[in-house]
């Protein structure tokens, strides 16, 4: 019988308990998607106004990724893991003793401040345990959860919601987030000192202001009811906000996020590329689930059902996808793949009640195809050229904007959703209630499907002989909630 040796063991068990700590993360921000509706009746809400409930979680874990590792640092991972998965089950709790939908986005927020410090803190205890040539073996093992997160998420959440209630969605992070908490405390080593540095909270507070304005004013379109003077108001007042942070970062001797990472090509066009083409993609999740139980009658577990082939196929395509791109390069993969993934999210305006299953599921499988194909590259193509202290920063940065524009999208496709609803809502011959949103869904997707395909335009500016070369640390990381 083979005896470990206690470093071994000690480097396994914080694989696990980093692995579990991603598996929560990843698994709440899709299992939320199928029980919307559900939770829309139980708090007399329109399931076509829910988006905030998503918008809330997405949008704290933007705010508080930048000063992750500057927390860590000066608290110690141990400590700050410990408070993250405590913070995290308890906004769980939180979210199921929700009466109302504002105690339930509050709730959320909650739960997506601890997520946020769960992944980067993890991923910084791995960094500091294992050596350089373990550390990709140890970062590939920490990012199965996140495969399988999003794969079981739907159809978990709509099988809750059918078997119990809503509420157990969030309930089943309690022993999970218990385990995780003690055995954290328990087995997680604090860590070498760490110099802490002087954290940027005038830069800091400038853009988190910016982010929450601009993405309340996105959201208020539809789900905040706020008159135009308001959404105004929130809309250049975030924009001001940025400016202010984009001032002071280029004056300050220590920024958050230094105005000279934007001086690597490749950076600049993946974080603009990122954000306006996943303003567009990232309300699949939220929409197609919504469709199917809205306005086709599909049952929570059945809509869960059918985001299956979305996971699956995106996990098929990652090993074809570094090959595509060393034989044709970033921008012809980009640039083609962004339209398809546009062209993809507009096909689901043909959706219809007598459309046959077996073309629907080839719909959703190619859709999530293309879509993995397109969060791999862009990714690599963001951080492939950074070095040194930039590799850490520019990694931060693109977190930052993949939650960001995530909540975004969401808050946008309500917006688009709720205003189609009331252009194009039931006349004097409506069809049965629950078509009556089918048309204002078909406009939606075709909507927002656009706004990936204009993003195309965006990585048209790479280089055209843009060499794959070698991606730092592990990209795959950065994309804390892809397939």
């Amino acid at each position: 019988m083979t005896v470990l040796d206690p470093e071994i063991r000690s480097q396994q068990r914080l694989l696990w308990l980093v692995a579990l700590g991603f598996f929560m993360q990843t698994l709440d921000a899709t299992i939320v998607n199928t029980a919307l509706p559900a939770m829309a009746q139980s708090l007399h809400e329109s399931p076509l106004r829910m988006q905030s409930v998503i918008v809330a979680y997405s949008l704290a874990m933007a705010m508080l990724i930048p000063a992750s590792g500057w927390v860590a640092d000066r608290f110690g991972t141990r400590r700050v893991y410990v408070v993250a998965i405590t913070l995290f089950a308890v906004g769980s709790l939180l979210c199921a003793m929700s009466t109302s939908l504002p105690l339930l986005v509050a709730s959320r927020v909650v739960q997506g401040l601890g997520g946020a410090l769960l992944l980067p803190v993890g991923r910084l205890a791995v960094l500091r345990t294992f050596p350089k040539e373990r550390f990709l073996q140890a970062m590939s093992f920490i990012a199965i959860p996140g495969l399988i997160g999003p794969l079981i998420g739907p159809t978990l959440g709509g099988w809750l919601v059918e078997v119990a209630s809503w509420h157990w969605i969030f309930l089943i992070n309690l022993p999970v987030g218990l385990i995780g908490a003690v055995a954290a405390y328990f087995f997680m080593r604090s860590g070498p000192a760490v110099t802490v540095v002087r954290f940027d909270w005038s830069g800091y507070l400038w853009l988190a202001t910016g982010m929450v304005t601009l993405s309340l004013a996105l959201d208020g379109l539809s789900g905040l009811g706020l008159g135009q003077a308001g959404l105004l108001v929130l809309l250049v007042f975030g924009l001001a906000s940025l400016v202010a942070y984009w001032l002071h970062a280029m004056r300050s001797p220590a920024p958050l996020f230094s105005p000279q990472l934007f001086s690597v090509a490749s950076l600049a066009i993946g974080l603009l590329g990122n954000l306006f083409s996943r303003l567009g993609s990232s309300c699949m999740p939220f929409l197609v689930p919504l469709l199917l139980q809205v306005s086709l009658g599909y049952s929570p577990f059945e809509a869960g059902l059918m985001m299956l082939p979305v996971a699956m196929a995106g996990m098929a395509v990652k090993r074809i996808t570094t090959p595509l791109i060393t034989r044709l390069g970033y921008r012809r993969v980009l640039v083609g793949n962004t339209a398809l993934v546009g062209l993809a999210m507009m096909s689901f305006a043909l959706i219809n009640p007598g459309q046959h299953l077996a073309l629907r599921l080839l719909q959703l499988a190619l859709f999530g195809a293309v879509n993995s194909i397109q969060f791999t590259a862009m990714n690599t193509l963001t951080l492939k050229d950074l070095e040194g202290s930039q590799a850490s920063s520019g990694n931060s940065l693109l977190s930052m904007v993949q939650m960001l524009a995530m909540g975004m999208g969401v808050a946008v496709a309500g917006a688009v959703l709720a205003g189609f609803s009331a252009l194009l809502g039931p006349g004097a011959n409506a069809s049965p209630a629950h078509l009556d949103t089918l048309a204002s869904f078909h406009a939606t997707f075709v909507a927002m499907g656009f706004i990936t395909l204009a993003s195309a335009a965006i990585f048209w500016q790479l280089p055209s002989g843009l060499e794959p070369g070698l991606v730092r640390g592990d990209a795959s990381a950065a994309g804390p909630h892809e397939p």
